[in-house]
């Protein structure tokens, strides 16, 4: 062990810690425990035996990490933290296997916070501080109050569908499909038209939606705190409107992320194969209508985030 600073008020039993890693003042660590390098974990925290903490991860005071906890590399652990690994805790009684709390690479637990047994935080995500979170995390989300729920993206920056200057179609006046910093997304105003007998919104096939549609479906009654979504495809091409209410879109092409408010029929995203897809912030009457270059099957379906990002920045 090379480069290790523990202070002499620490009682650290394991033999497995990584060089560059630092223990501050009346941190106990048990003998099964396993520490990354370059990892800082600051004054009087507890880390159990069936623990792993990766590279470069910091753990703030007041933080007992049990059994079942695995924290992955670059992760931020905020001041007293609250993990749990027993659903039904009883004195003096325990369970066959404590639940696994699995934080991923990069994410990051504000101050407080209470994690139930058995979640996920997933990579890159934020917990902000206080929340109680009682279901996982997808990657990248930010998620606040008790119960957690999902506010938004990290790093998704939101893109105005009333950038650009109108151009005139067939007589109409329309913007032209907006690239929004994602790899072939675009959001696309369709020719509408009003009079007193109320109003219409046309698209065409592949003039106006990029593709050929062979399957359609709707998207509706989803409570608003719910995320659909949450999946690439190999192959198939979507278009979302939001026929009524307003959901947001984030997109993401396993380098850029961007949001994006569907909020009128007059508009649309096109979200090219290899895109990954999140629908969140649904209003109460929302209804979602999305088209698809191909008929459903299962296997063009790619529903794991780091997959994902593997497959993309593997091409």
């Amino acid at each position: 062990m090379q480069n290790i600073s523990i202070h002499e008020s620490a009682d650290v039993q394991t033999k497995s810690i990584g060089s560059g890693t630092t223990i501050w003042q009346s941190v106990v660590v048990l003998s099964d425990a396993k520490i990354g390098c370059d990892v800082n974990i600051c004054a009087h925290c507890f880390i159990e035996n069936d623990v792993s903490i990766g590279d470069r991860t910091t753990i703030k005071s007041g933080v007992y990490v049990w059994n079942g906890v695995h924290l992955g590399n670059d992760v931020f652990v905020g001041p007293n933290v609250t993990f749990t690994n027993d659903k039904f805790p009883r004195s003096k009684k325990y369970p066959d296997t404590f639940s696994k709390t699995i934080i991923e690479d990069g994410a990051s637990i504000g101050g407080g916070a209470v994690l139930l047994p058995g979640v996920t935080v997933g990579s890159g995500a934020m917990v902000g501080a206080g929340a109680v979170v009682t279901k996982s995390v997808p990657p990248n989300a930010i998620v606040y109050g008790s119960p957690a729920r999902i506010t938004g993206y990290v790093q998704a920056e939101y893109s105005s569908e009333d950038d650009g200057e109108d151009v005139t179609v067939e007589g109409y006046s329309v913007k032209p499909p907006k690239n929004i910093g994602v790899s072939g997304v675009t959001v696309h105003r369709f020719k509408s038209a009003q009079d007193m007998r109320g109003e219409l919104s046309v698209g065409e096939f592949p003039k106006d939606i990029p593709f050929e549609a062979k399957r359609y479906f709707l998207v509706f009654n989803v409570p608003s705190e719910k995320t659909r979504g949450e999946h690439a495809h190999y192959k198939c091409h979507q278009f979302l409107i939001c026929v009524k209410g307003s959901c947001a879109v984030v997109a993401d092409d396993g380098y850029s992320r961007s949001e994006v408010q569907l909020n009128s029929p007059h508009m649309g995203i096109y979200l090219p194969p290899m895109t990954w897809g999140i629908q969140y912030k649904y209003s109460q009457d929302a209804v979602l209508l999305v088209f698809a270059s191909h008929t459903y099957d299962s296997e063009d379906y790619i529903r794991d985030y780091s997959k994902f990002l593997q497959i993309v920045r593997s091409n």
